[in-house]
């Protein structure tokens, strides 16, 4: 999977605890309402083809999810397939079905060590250059 260059359909649904008061800010300034709690959100972005070219299948990805993700952020997560494409330098579009993991958290150095272990597991374990990162922060409330 090419970093920045990924096209996402879907519903997006977050599942994860608040652990922040209602009405607090976040750091970066996020004001949320008073309902809500404001968190670091992170999206990684698996790709499901590996370098030479066979897929990884839907057991060995709920292997990978139950051994590796949820451990790290047992609080919860929510996973999607997405649709990911872009062009190659020749000019050729390719297209790669991938995993999406959004995790809601708060920051520290144990969640960011976890997040950069569940991305290096992936890329050694499935033959990938690279597990795309976004970082963000969102208001929550359920």
């Amino acid at each position: 999977m090419h970093a920045g260059r990924v096209l996402i359909t879907g519903l997006w649904l977050l599942v994860l605890a608040a652990g922040l008061p209602g009405g607090a800010q976040a750091q970066g300034g996020l004001s949320c309402r008073a309902e809500a709690s404001p968190m670091a959100r992170v999206e990684l972005f698996f790709g499901l083809q590996r370098q030479d070219g066979t897929l990884v299948g839907e057991a060995e990805w709920a292997a990978f999810l139950d051994q590796e993700v949820t451990p790290r952020f047992p609080d919860g997560l929510s996973v999607f397939t997405a649709r990911g494409q872009w062009r190659h330098d020749t000019g050729r579009i390719a297209r790669e079905t991938s995993k999406m993991l959004v995790i809601l958290y708060q920051p520290s150095a144990e969640s960011e060590a976890a997040i950069e272990a569940i991305r290096a597991a992936y890329k050694e374990g499935f033959d990938q250059e690279s597990v795309m990162r976004l970082d963000g922060s969102s208001c929550v409330s359920f």
